[in-house]
């Protein structure tokens, strides 16, 4: 019985996440049909090749005018993050 209630515990902390989407800029462009987004994945606050950048999420949709920046952050209890830089334009 103890080994059930500590399979469901620790099965409960596995698929726990915090997710926070923070907006970053906004601009006078008009809101476009356009979306695009860059991730990074770092594992215990190591990030290798986490572009996670404007730029990159501007250039992931052909975006040239950008209307508006959000960064949503995932972490998965403490030891995986997940970046995400979300775009939007023409």
């Amino acid at each position: 019985m103890k080994f059930k209630a500590l399979f469901i515990v620790l099965y409960a902390l596995v698929l726990t996440a915090c997710s926070i989407t923070q907006p970053i800029a906004a601009t006078s462009n008009p809101i476009g049909s356009k979306t695009g987004k860059s991730t990074g994945t770092c594992i215990l606050y190591i990030c290798i090749n986490a572009d996670a950048s404007i730029t990159s999420a501007a250039k992931n949709a052909g975006i040239s005018k950008i209307s508006t920046v959000d960064y949503r952050t995932t972490n998965f209890l403490g030891l995986i993050q997940r970046h995400e830089c979300i775009v939007t334009g023409e």
